[in-house]
C-alpha cells in the first residue's frame, strides 16, 4: 500500500494568520503540499466589482513568506486558490506583486504559475446567448444584466491546478477556484481517489475550524490514504472528533448529504466518521459523482450606486416603540423634500437591539425587549453627493422627529463619532450567480509560467 498524500492548511483565508509553532509542526509532517484558500465570496460583492483584496496585504505578505520559503527551500508545491480574496485580474496582479516581493527579498528562485479565472463580458454573452447559462426566477440573468456588470470570475474546478503542477510549477497562484480544489487538485493528480481528496479538500479550506476549539486562524493537517483520509490539528489545544469534523462537513451546505461542485457533486451519504486517537479523526465512504454536463459557477458584480451611513442610538422606551412609525414619517418627509428633484436612491434603517441581525426574519422581534436601539441609516444613490444630501436629511430629521409622548427637545439620537456620517463610496450587488456549461474544464483558465 502507498503512502498517504499529506497537505498542510496554513489558515482559513490567506491573510489571517496561523501560530508559527502550528506551522513548524505541520512542516515537521513532511507534507506534500502547502496550501491555503484565499477568498470567499462571503464579505460581498465590492471586493470583486472595485477589484481589492478584503485582507490585508502586510498579513498575506507574512503568511505567504512562511509557505513559499518552506515550499521552495523543501521542493514542496505551495498552492493559494481565489487569489486577492475574489479571484479577478486586479486581485491575482495585487498577489503576485507580494510573491514576487517575497522572492526578491529572501533570494528564492521559482516557478510560478498565474492561473486566470476572470471571463470576458463578451464571452459570457455569447454563452447567454448560446443557452449555456443557466437562469431561475431566485437569480435572473439577461443582457442588460450583464452589460452593466463590471468584473466575471468562474470558479475552477481541479483540472486547472492538475495542469500547472503538471506543467513544473512550484508555486501556484490561482483566480477564483472551488474552495477544496485547492487542496484536492494536486492528490488527484497523484492518483488519489477524487471524493476523498474533495471531501478532505472542504474541510481543510477552513483550516482548524473543524477541532474544538475550532479557529480560523491555525493550522491543519490532512492525510489521504487509499480509501480514507484523517484529519489533524497542529496545535496541543485543539482536538479534532467525530461530532466537531462531521458538524464542520455540514458547513455552508443546503443539503447535509451532496456537496455540487464543478463538473460533479460530493456524495457524503455514506461518509463514515471514526475517532482514531484522541486527536484525529478518519473518515471514509466519500463519494464524488461527474455530472452529464461540466458546469462552472460565474461570479459577477455590477455597480448600484455610492453609500452614505449614519450611526446612531437611543435608549428612550418611548422612541423605541414607536420606531417603525418614525422611520415611516422620516422616509415620508425625505421623499416630500425631495419630490420636485429627478432624484433616485435608497433610504434603509437597520435597528441593532430589536431585528438588526437577522432583519424579518428575527423571531424574537418584541421580546425580549431591549434597553436601547442602535440605529444604522444608509442612503445608496447614483452618485456620492445625493447619497450625502439624502442620508444627511434623514439623520437630522430623525433627530429632531416629534413623536407621541415626546418630552425632551433636545434631540432624539446619541452620534458615537464626529462626523456623524461616513461616505462608504462604490456600492455593488451580485448580478451574475449562475451556472456556465463548458466542454473542456481547463478552456477558461489560462496559464502563465513565469521564472523567479
Amino acid at each position: 500500500m502507498r503512502e498517504e498524500f499529506r497537505i498542510l492548511s496554513t489558515t482559513a483565508i490567506l491573510g489571517y494568520g496561523f501560530p508559527v509553532e502550528s506551522f513548524e509542526e505541520g512542516m515537521k509532517r513532511n507534507p506534500h503540499l502547502i496550501a491555503v484558500d484565499a477568498g470567499s465570496t462571503d464579505p460581498g460583492p465590492y471586493y470583486l466589482g472595485a477589484g481589492v483584496s478584503f485582507t490585508d496585504r502586510g498579513a498575506v505578505k507574512r503568511d505567504l513568506e512562511f509557505m513559499i520559503k518552506a515550499g521552495v527551500e523543501r521542493k514542496i508545491p505551495v498552492c493559494i486558490g481565489t487569489a486577492g480574496g475574489s479571484g479577478g485580474e486586479p486581485h491575482l496582479a495585487w498577489n503576485r506583486e507580494i510573491i514576487e516581493e517575497i522572492a526578491k527579498e529572501n533570494n528564492l528562485n521559482f516557478k510560478l504559475a498565474i492561473i486566470h479565472a476572470e471571463l470576458s463580458k463578451e464571452t459570457v454573452i455569447n454563452a447567454f446567448n448560446a443557452g449555456k447559462i443557466k437562469a431561475s426566477e431566485a437569480a435572473p440573468l439577461n443582457l442588460e444584466l450583464l452589460n452593466e456588470t463590471t468584473r466575471i470570475v468562474a470558479q475552477m474546478g481541479v483540472e486547472p491546478f492538475i495542469k500547472a503542477y503538471e506543467g513544473g510549477a512550484d508555486v501556484i497562484l490561482a483566480g477564483r477556484a472551488y474552495d477544496p480544489a485547492v487542496f484536492s487538485g494536486i492528490a488527484v493528480a497523484n492518483g488519489y481517489n477524487m471524493g476523498l481528496a474533495t471531501h478532505l479538500g472542504k474541510i481543510l479550506e477552513c483550516a482548524a475550524i473543524c477541532a474544538t476549539p475550532g479557529s480560523g486562524s491555525d493550522c491543519m493537517f490532512g492525510y489521504v490514504g487509499e480509501d480514507y483520509f484523517r484529519i489533524e490539528p497542529l496545535s496541543n489545544a485543539r482536538k479534532c472528533t467525530t461530532v466537531s469534523v462531521a458538524a464542520h462537513t455540514l458547513y455552508e451546505k443546503s443539503d447535509p448529504s451532496i456537496l455540487p461542485g464543478p463538473g460533479g457533486h460530493l456524495d457524503l451519504t455514506e461518509a463514515h466518521f471514526e475517532q482514531e486517537s484522541d486527536s484525529i479523526v478518519r473518515v471514509s465512504g466519500s463519494k464524488y459523482v461527474k455530472s452529464k454536463k461540466y458546469t462552472l459557477k460565474l461570479e459577477g458584480a455590477r455597480k448600484v450606486g455610492y453609500r452614505t451611513v449614519s450611526i446612531a442610538g437611543t435608549r428612550d422606551p418611548v422612541m423605541m416603540e414607536q420606531m417603525d412609525n418614525i422611520i415611516k414619517g422620516v422616509k415620508a418627509r425625505v421623499a416630500d423634500n425631495f419630490k420636485d428633484r429627478d432624484t433616485a436612491y435608497d433610504l434603509s434603517f437597520i435597528i441593532y437591539g430589536r431585528d438588526g441581525v437577522m432583519g424579518a426574519l428575527e423571531p424574537l422581534r418584541n421580546s425580549p425587549k431591549s434597553h436601547e436601539f442602535g440605529i444604522v441609516i444608509e442612503a445608496i444613490a447614483d452618485t456620492q453627493e445625493l447619497a450625502n444630501t439624502i442620508c444627511a436629511t434623514a439623520r437630522s430629521t430623525m433627530l429632531h422627529y416629534g413623536y407621541e409622548g415626546r418630552r425632551a427637545t433636545a434631540g432624539n439620537l446619541a452620534f458615537p463619532y464626529s462626523p456623524s456620517d461616513f461616505k462608504a463610496g462604490e456600492v455593488y450587488a451580485f448580478s451574475v450567480y449562475h451556472l456556465m456549461e463548458v466542454d473542456d474544464p481547463a478552456e477558461f483558465f489560462p496559464i502563465d509560467y513565469i521564472e523567479l
